[in-house]
């Protein structure tokens, strides 16, 4: 997890502002996912997701909508939507179950203070997609003991064991 200042707790909103939520900790990791998979379902060049442990996500307002959505890995995920706007807020995947969240980053207010921490599925980006100097990018996925903070496999470590 790159550093950021004092910040630990990041609210987040849906379109229509039907959907308030909120991020009680820094994220474990934040993804930069290139896989076209992301790029269909976002309409854009990649998806930004900050994981983090589902217990540390708070709804403040609204009620959300859960769709499943297919995945290239076959098992799917569960993508929570505003009801209303139909925004993806955060999905849950097969792999790591109701436990973790993968929070859109674009949806947070302070969505600047959380970079990529590693570009993946960097095969299939689009050509025009510069990556910075300095972060992490892997042609496909990675093995987390390789690339995330030992805080950040603890807490992983922690949740996946409840």
């Amino acid at each position: 997890m790159q550093e950021s200042p004092d910040i630990t707790e990041f609210d987040g909103h849906c379109t229509c502002g039907h959907v308030h939520f909120r991020m009680l900790s820094k994220p474990m990791f934040v993804h930069c996912c290139h896989c076209t998979w992301c790029q269909r379902e976002t309409g854009t060049a990649f998806a930004l997701n900050a994981m983090i442990e589902a217990e540390r996500v708070e709804l403040l307002q609204g009620n959300i909508e859960v769709i499943h959505t297919p995945s290239n890995s076959g098992k799917g995920q569960h993508i929570s939507r505003c009801p209303h706007c139909k925004i993806a807020l955060w999905s849950n995947y097969a792999g790591a179950g109701e436990r973790i969240r993968f929070v859109r980053v674009g949806t947070l207010k302070r969505r600047d203070l959380l970079p990529p921490d590693i570009h993946i599925f960097t095969s299939t980006k689009l050509p025009w997609v510069v990556l910075p100097d300095g972060v992490p990018a892997v042609a496909e996925y990675y093995k987390s003991v390789e690339y995330w903070p030992a805080e950040s496999l603890a807490r992983r470590a922690q949740v996946l064991a409840k």
